[in-house]
């Protein structure tokens, strides 16, 4: 029976909901999708969230926020919670092995760090003899072109194993499939698809541990009958679907007035957005389903001279660069970057046919207000669209290359 790992990290939809090429606030970072759309929207605010809630993935995910990890302490990108290990002794075999990589895209500076952090990976692999070369196909965010590089791949690709991101789940789930019946090891990581015939999928612990993090943070800081409006990105997207869904019903049980909207990261939505709620009232909370566009939201309070709100962003430098000047009440959740580290050295290991977790859950912690000083020193110089908990400080390229985001 095939066991779905769409849960915690995937993206459910057809590709014309993965519009957010582009949306970078950062004036440093090239876009390199300048013809891609982005889409906006109104509020929500239809109640339809609950199709996403999922009881038994809250509860699990809400435990595996307080498990320590298992793994070197100084390799969060090689720590596991609750591994079930699958052996790879079919796998083993000697000499330098190519990589073929279907990406979803590189289309936001999240995606955009973690690809150079990838790349620098792989240049430590290939000096050791692990891997010999990593082909590379980037979908730009479109299902039928990430099919069509995976299939490219299977028939011509001459490849060793196969790493997917994929760009949705039900509409990858078969390319994948096609990859695994190859025979050759398939990775899965950041988002997952609805078989389980990859030898690992490789994720943070996924979008509900993000919704109750900055649920309960905004929860503790703000009384019963106070307003938080909910900045999100876009719809249809399985891990930030399960942040919203997690947040909405912690807000609902502690009495918390919330007002959900679409955003496309776009800076002049989100300040319009903010704008017209102050108008309307005092707004006390600011929830984010992903920083980009957080500076933004915060400009708009100063732009009405009205106090900061409690806030929760993300670990990009921009947001967390801001909290620390405006002194603002804040949280910045984390959905792991260091997680593009950790397919390349799964696939080390499964050439090796040493033991690989079957669903690889990486630690997701966000940076608290007694640790934003520590994170603010160790990425000093580092541009406003780079992401604190990136996880390659040991790397070669470093700090040069994501300094000037070498996008490769």
């Amino acid at each position: 029976m095939k066991r779905s790992l769409s849960i915690t990290a995937s993206l459910v939809g057809a590709a014309s909901l993965i519009l957010l090429a582009g949306c970078t606030t950062d004036p440093t970072v090239e876009n390199p999708a300048d013809d891609a759309t982005t889409e906006t929207s109104e509020s929500t605010d239809s109640g339809d969230s609950g199709q996403w809630f999922d009881q038994a993935l809250f509860d699990k995910q809400d435990a595996e926020r307080s498990v320590t990890p298992e793994g070197p302490e100084d390799q969060p990108y090689l720590q596991m919670i609750n591994a079930e290990m699958r052996d790879t002794a079919d796998w083993a075999s000697d000499g330098a092995k190519k990589v073929c990589f279907a990406n979803a895209s590189i289309s936001n500076p999240w995606r955009q760090t973690g690809w150079i952090t990838m790349n620098e990976q792989l240049k430590v692999l290939q000096e050791s003899g692990a891997i010999s070369s990593m082909e590379t196909r980037d979908a730009k965010d479109s299902d039928d072109t990430q099919i069509a590089d995976i299939d490219y791949f299977i028939a011509e690709g001459n490849c060793d194993g196969f790493i997917i991101s994929p760009n949705s789940t039900a509409a990858m789930t078969p390319a994948v499939e096609r990859a695994c019946d190859t025979g050759k090891p398939v990775v899965v990581f950041d988002r997952g698809v609805e078989t389980d015939c990859a030898v690992t999928f490789i994720h943070p612990i996924g979008g509900f541990a993000w919704g109750i993090d900055t649920a309960e943070f905004l929860i503790d800081n703000l009384d019963k009958g106070d307003k938080v409006v909910a900045l999100r990105i876009l719809p249809g997207v399985d891990v930030l679907e399960q942040r919203w869904a997690g947040a909405e019903k912690l807000f609902d049980e502690a009495g918390i007035e919330a007002v959900d909207y679409f955003t496309g990261a776009d800076p002049a939505e989100i300040k319009k957005i903010i704008s017209d709620e102050l108008a309307k009232g005092d707004v006390q909370g600011i929830w984010m389903d992903a920083g980009d566009g957080a500076v933004a939201a915060i400009e708009a309070f100063e732009d009405a001279g009205k106090d900061y709100p409690v806030m929760t962003g993300e670990d990009e430098l921009s947001f967390l660069r801001k909290w620390k000047d405006t002194g603002l009440t804040g949280l910045a959740p984390v959905y792991s970057n260091f997680q593009w580290r950790t397919p390349l050295l799964a696939m080390e290991q499964i050439f090796d046919g040493k033991e690989v977790p079957t669903e690889w859950v990486l630690p997701q912690k966000p940076i608290t207000a007694d640790e934003l000083d520590e994170y603010l020193d160790r990425n000093d110089g580092m541009p406003d669209g780079h992401y604190a908990k990136f996880g390659g400080e040991d790397l070669p390229g470093y700090p040069k290359v994501w300094q000037e985001r070498v996008i490769p």
